[in-house]
């Protein structure tokens, strides 16, 4: 039998975030997100490879998106996004109540979708 496995690029995901368990804010996988500008610098590693990767994304990038190109556990991912959300440095766009699709024309794109099966 072997001993421990004793990795060094192995970090715990509770160590990445700080021993957040959870996120504070109600992120999903299919959360989009946009960056702040604002400096990084005092942020933590794992935080400052997220912010990273806007810096060539036109628009936002999922929750989901963020995990896999970090090959990051998502619910690591969740937690280091909400602290980032918290510190300004995120955001998650809201569409404007006044530019929501029309229920009737939701509603008709449905009935196109389900005749194409």
């Amino acid at each position: 039998m072997t001993g421990p496995r004793r990795d060094p690029d192995m970090v715990r995901p509770y160590v990445r975030t700080g021993g957040q368990v959870r996120p504070r804010a109600d992120v999903r996988l299919e959360s989009v997100l946009v960056a702040a500008t604002g400096p990084t610098d005092t942020l933590g590693p794992d935080a400052r490879r997220v912010m990273r990767l806007f810096t060539g994304a036109h628009g936002g990038l999922a929750v989901a998106d963020i995990a896999a190109a970090l090959e990051l556990p998502p619910s690591t991912v969740r937690i280091l996004v909400s602290s980032l959300m918290d510190s300004g440095h995120l955001a998650a766009p809201a569409a404007e109540p006044g530019h929501q699709p029309d229920f009737d024309l939701l509603q008709e794109v449905l009935r196109g979708l389900r005749s194409m099966v």
